[in-house]
């Protein structure tokens, strides 16, 4: 039973929460649905320059909104790209196509907020696959990706 289903705020401090390592990308999720009773999971996100955090694709099952703290994500809105810096903010509401990469030459510090969670089990999956000697390829991620109602845009 999480904190707030007893009735109390739930505390993290920096620093507090799971660290998942994909493709390049550190998912530190603050906030899980063990935490929320899955009704939302946050993480602050790090890409170093040059690392591509996924190719377009769209949720079917959930929305996901990413605010950037440093640097500047390239976000891919469907169209094309756009450059967001500190204080822009992206909501990816189920159906919208999106993707992220950092194509700046400095680390990308951001937010991540999920609606509602259950997506972080998709990080932890890819990771463990992995941890145990998998290589990351499209055909992996795109079968991960489909447990969690997540298709690649264009669709093939």
């Amino acid at each position: 039973m999480t904190d707030s289903a007893k009735g109390r705020p739930l505390l993290r401090r920096p620093g507090d929460g799971e660290l998942i390592e994909v493709a390049g990308v550190d998912h530190l999720f603050r906030l899980t649905a063990t935490h929320t009773g899955g009704r939302f999971a946050f993480e602050e996100f790090t890409l170093d320059p040059g690392v591509l955090g996924a190719r377009p694709h769209v949720h079917h099952g959930h929305d996901e909104y990413f605010y950037v703290l440093d640097g500047e994500l390239t976000l891919h809105d469907g169209d094309g790209e756009i450059t967001a810096g500190p204080g822009h903010l992206l909501a990816a509401v189920r159906g919208t196509p999106h993707g992220f990469r950092n194509a700046g030459e400095v680390p990308v510090r951001g937010l991540c907020l999920y609606t509602p969670a259950g997506y972080e089990d998709y990080f932890r999956q890819v990771h463990a696959e992995v941890a145990a000697g998998a290589e990351v390829t499209e055909e992996l991620l795109a079968e991960f990706r489909a447990r969690f109602q997540t298709t690649p845009y264009p669709p093939r």
